[in-house]
């Protein structure tokens, strides 16, 4: 898959970048054209003659040099990848504040193709709360980052924070731009977060629903190619870039939001949490704290999963999510056939670490056949790959 792309390879200062040449020499192999950049620090790690031979590109690590300037922005707009390898703790919080102040980050900051890291340091600087930040920062600008691996450390210690091997990272990219392809042209809806109803223009009823999840979905999707649609309520989470987002507020905006983008979808997957009861009666004026009681009449929200439900063509494939505290496998399965849906992806509040705001979920799938497929509790990001992977099955 490697085979005539263009890969803009910056190497940062760390002593992983001996691994570098050889990195270099495997994408060479595997088709690729090079070019590589480097910050001023690389340089002491890798010379970048090396780098130059095994690119057959000159390498450039100065935004100017002799009078002449280095095109950090045509860089940027030449490469189908820019690859970030080794990334160093000081380089990535460069990328996560936006401080430029090399070709590296001048180059990073100007590229329009999508951005992998790979990041290396020693395995205390790996687990620092403001290093894991910065990690879930660039994340959220769109970029991805090659997990790192365990072993022998620059400090002499064991543990985590190794740069990813060479032919890791290779294998990484063709799954990658392979993964890019496999939902070229689809059109895809969903949903995430919560709803808020309001009182009045103060209060409102709410729930604790992050849109993790759904985010997760919308940006899994995405990665492989697929044009994505995220109707998201107030969300405690960023959009990657590649999404097109739909802000609402209300379950009456949701439902009108996706009644208009449905129409065109291929997949819907509904993981937000939306509002069951709304407000009959909106107060135009704070209410104030008067009498010993205040009675609020509530009035049934429209069912967005059911409406699609009914609307749904043949080739569209429609996706509910199902949060139980009780009987839960029966209500799901109810929810499934009576909304018409074709998976119900079911979460229960009374598993440790699932549900609303943790990073991690615990999900059961239902199809209309009577399938159920069990999955142990995982991260929100790898649990979209394992919807999307059931989805296409």
């Amino acid at each position: 898959m490697l085979k005539g792309k263009k890969i803009l390879l910056a190497v940062t200062g760390s002593i992983a970048a001996y691994k570098v040449p050889a990195l270099v020499r495997l994408l060479v192999k595997e088709g690729a054209e090079i070019k590589v950049i480097m910050t001023p620090a690389a340089t002491q790690f890798v010379a970048p003659l090396t780098l130059s031979t095994l690119s057959k590109n000159e390498v450039l690590y100065e935004l100017s040099e002799n009078n002449s300037w280095s095109n950090h922005v045509m860089l940027g707009r030449w490469a189908d990848l820019m690859l970030v390898a080794p990334l160093s703790c000081n380089s990535l919080a460069k990328m996560a504040n936006g401080l430029c102040d090399n070709l590296f980050t001048a180059v990073y900051l100007s590229s329009v193709c999508k951005v992998v890291v790979a990041p290396a340091m020693d395995e205390d600087m790996w687990m620092h709360p403001s290093t894991q930040n910065n990690i879930q920062k660039i994340e959220s600008f769109g970029n991805y980052v090659i997990p790192v691996e365990k072993g022998e450390l620059a400090s002499g210690l064991v543990g985590s924070g190794r740069m990813a091997e060479p032919d890791h990272i290779v294998e990484w990219l063709d799954r990658y731009f392979l993964l890019q392809q496999q939902l070229k042209g689809k059109r895809i809806l969903v949903t995430a977060g919560p709803t808020h109803e309001a009182i009045d223009p103060v209060r409102f009823i709410g729930n604790h629903s992050s849109g993790k999840m759904g985010v997760a979905i919308a940006a899994a999707f995405a990665e492989r190619g697929a044009e994505v649609t995220l109707v998201c309520g107030p969300l405690q989470v960023d959009v990657p870039h590649n999404v097109n987002t739909v802000k609402v507020t209300s379950a009456a905006e949701m439902y009108t939001a996706c009644m208009e983008v449905f129409p065109n979808c291929d997949i819907a997957v509904m993981s937000a949490a939306v509002a069951d009861y709304t407000i009959e009666s909106i107060s135009e004026q704070k209410i104030k704290k008067a009498e010993d009681e205040l009675v609020l009449t509530l009035t049934k929200t429209k069912d967005i999963l059911k409406s699609l439900g009914t609307m749904k063509k043949d080739h569209q494939l429609l996706v509910g999510f199902a949060l139980e505290t009780e009987n839960e496998k029966a209500n799901a399965i109810s929810k499934l056939h009576q909304k018409n849906a074709d998976f119900i992806v079911m979460n229960s509040l009374n598993d440790k670490g699932a549900g609303f705001v943790s990073d991690t979920n615990k999900i059961t799938i239902f199809d209309r056949s009577g399938k159920e497929i069990e999955f142990e509790l995982l991260p929100k990001r790898q649990l979209a790959d394992v919807i999307i992977n059931t989805i296409l099955k």
